[in-house]
């Protein structure tokens, strides 16, 4: 019996040479206009007779993708690649200038060596005006002038101790008390050296540049996840003795029929041998240590955020003792209306996070 392939029969794709050299470097592009790479390296696959089943399991797409950009190609050839312009008005900047705004960006340095390009710099190199330069780089969320600030823990427990710490956000106990804890040393009384005048309307509050220091306090505080509620110490010192003063207070005010489990850095004064024996002597307290380098990783680090954006960043105290009233003050009204700091990302999200910032610093 004679059988017939069905469907309908796929139109030759030829290039020209001109066409083959052109979609050569859109594919070689290792950074920018990634979709316009993806369709040059669809059409060269095609071109060289491989079928669109094995180009789309080549390039990691759906056989339709394939098909698509196979049929827009046949039928208008390079210009089918590019997206349709949209209406409006006749544009005044071409394509060809974008993509090479976006590519010197990207995979260029500035011609004086620096890190990074101006709008100036680059509206000089590519004949553009310094406007049109920040509207592309705005378009596409380019920003060179900013620099976000990371770092990547080298802790070799790592895995295990996100795990274990967000396991406890996400899931926690029943008949049990997680609280994050931390000290913030080094609060300092600050008194501006001319009085602020009150904000008016157009005027914002004024502040001298200049402060007289008047001595400084170490605030100890633990946030229950649950309710938000927080529990804090003002002392002298942030030492090993104070630790174990502030965990007999959280001793005191946490229920008896509760365990007590504390988030914390694996700080000297957390783990001096007067800790660890109170800790025997106490053995419904269990300690979770963040990794190393990981502050963010405990949630007391946003209400310490909090605290000085709101109170000390603007505070006037001219005594230790004015800070030491002022601050347990704006505890009591956080505590009268606490707010729960909500976890969401699950251990394996960050963890995969931190894979992909290792690979790309390699």
């Amino acid at each position: 019996m004679k059988t017939t392939n069905r469907g309908p029969r796929k139109a030759v794709l030829e290039l020209t040479s001109s066409e083959q050299e052109q979609l050569e470097r859109w594919a070689r592009r290792p950074k920018s206009a990634q979709a316009l790479a993806l369709r040059s390296r669809i059409v060269l696959e095609c071109a060289g007779g491989t079928s669109n089943l094995e180009v789309a399991r080549h390039l990691g797409v759906s056989a339709a993708t394939v098909g698509k950009w196979r049929r827009r190609f046949v039928m208008s050839r390079l210009d089918g690649l590019v997206d349709d312009p949209r209406p409006g008005r006749p544009r005044t900047v071409m394509d060809e200038q974008v993509e090479e705004v976006i590519v010197k960006t990207l995979e260029s340095s500035p011609p004086d060596g620096g890190t990074h390009w101006t709008t100036r710099q680059m509206a000089k190199k590519v004949g553009l005006s310094q406007s049109t330069v920040s509207r592309i780089w705005r378009a596409f969320g380019l920003a060179p002038h900013r620099v976000e600030h990371w770092k990547l823990s080298r802790d070799a427990l790592i895995v295990e101790k996100v795990r274990d710490v967000v396991g406890l956000y996400l899931d926690p106990p029943e008949r049990a008390l997680v609280l994050c804890v931390d000290d913030k040393s080094q609060n300092q009384a600050l008194d501006r050296t001319a009085p602020i005048p009150p904000m008016l309307p157009g005027t914002p509050a004024r502040i001298t540049h200049d402060y007289e220091r008047n001595g400084t306090s170490s605030l100890f505080a633990a946030i229950d996840i649950a309710s938000g509620k927080v529990i804090g110490s003002l002392q002298a010192h942030h030492r090993a003795v104070e630790f174990k003063r502030f965990l007999q207070r959280i001793d005191r005010e946490v229920p008896a029929e509760l365990e007590v489990h504390l988030i914390l850095d694996n700080y000297a004064t957390h783990t001096t041998p007067a800790v660890k024996r109170w800790l025997l002597a106490h053995p419904r307290f269990v300690l979770h240590f963040i990794p190393t380098g990981s502050s963010w990783l405990n949630l007391v680090e946003h209400w310490f955020a909090e605290l000085t954006s709101r109170k000390l960043k603007r505070g006037t105290h001219r005594s230790v003792r004015e800070l030491n009233a002022d601050i347990p003050a704006w505890l009591e009204n956080w505590n009268e209306n606490p707010r729960p700091l909500n976890w969401t990302k699950t251990a394996d999200q960050i963890l995969d996070t931190f894979s992909n910032l290792s690979s790309t610093n390699q």
